[in-house]
């Protein structure tokens, strides 16, 4: 990558990671889909949570690039994307700015949306900004300890897929349930991804990931079965009699399965920088399949 003038808007781009934004998207859509197959879509609050989640998505890739350059986490060695402050592309003055505007914009985002989901969600906002310190800050911080997958199914899971239809909805049902359950299993393949490939950097930098904790052929296991329990979730909504819900996600399986394959013939190294970029891509196309399954 060529030269990247210090706090430009450029750098700006880059820390905010573009390609883990699919990551926010998915389960909003999920959820605006789901709202839509029970009557309560509704496209201002719709717009609101994904904006909030875009943001909520920066905020902690803000968070995580500062963070994990404090604690000295960003070496020479790094595998990954090149992180924002580690390569002086935004100064740490700049970047702590940043991530108070960026949560600042977010909470007033927030405050709109309580119009639509009432006061009751005023816990639920507090608790994505306090999580998004807590992933990596703190005296323990939890993407350190191995809780990173739990939090990735929690929130962009239940909290994601529930809050954007109960915004809409006022209610929960088992639809919700199994959607969110969907949608954080998928999208935790992308983190799986991110630890099998950093998996000796982060076991150097004392980062206790499950990869790290059971070794990598546990990692490249749970990689496939997130993706594989995640379209098992779909059948679900046999029983709702939404029939595209459940055999449209099933497509994904086959991405899924040829991405497993890579991932275990490269093993090691920069080259699975490509499979964190087709996890993506599935991780869409899941999401995709499953709203497009559930308005038809």
């Amino acid at each position: 990558m060529g030269t990247v003038k210090t706090n430009s808007m450029e750098a700006w781009l880059l820390a905010s990671r573009p390609k883990t934004l699919t990551g926010a998207a998915i389960p909003v859509m999920i959820g605006s889909a789901l709202a839509y197959a029970y009557g309560h879509f509704q496209m201002t609050p719709a717009i609101l949570c994904l904006l909030f989640a875009f943001l909520m998505q920066t905020d902690a890739n803000f968070i995580n690039d500062l963070y994990d350059f404090k604690k000295g986490s960003d070496r020479e060695d790094r595998l990954g994307p090149e992180r924002a402050c580690a390569q002086g592309w935004i100064t740490t003055r700049a970047m702590k700015a940043g991530i108070v505007v960026t949560t600042a914009i977010a909470g007033v985002i927030g405050m709109y949306l309580l119009n639509y989901g009432g006061w009751e969600m005023i816990p639920v906002g507090l608790a994505c900004i306090v999580f998004a310190f807590l992933y990596t800050t703190g005296p323990y911080p939890l993407s350190y300890h191995g809780w990173g997958d739990v939090l990735v199914l929690v929130f962009f899971g239940f909290v994601s897929v529930g809050g954007t239809f109960y915004v809409m909805a006022h209610e929960w049902n088992p639809s919700v349930t199994m959607a969110s359950l969907a949608s954080g299993l998928v999208i935790d393949t992308l983190l799986m991804i991110n630890n099998f490939r950093d998996r000796e950097q982060d076991a150097a930098s004392g980062k206790k990931t499950l990869v790290v904790r059971f070794g990598t052929r546990t990692g490249l296991i749970l990689y496939f079965l997130l993706g594989l329990f995640a379209c098992w979730c779909c059948f679900f909504f046999l029983s709702i009699g939404k029939v595209y819900a459940t055999l449209l996600p099933q497509i994904y399986l086959l991405f899924h399965i040829l991405t497993t394959q890579k991932m275990a013939k490269i093993y090691k190294g920069k080259e699975l920088n490509r499979i964190l970029g087709e996890t993506s891509r599935n991780m869409f196309i899941f999401g995709l399949l499953l709203a497009l399954g559930l308005i038809l």
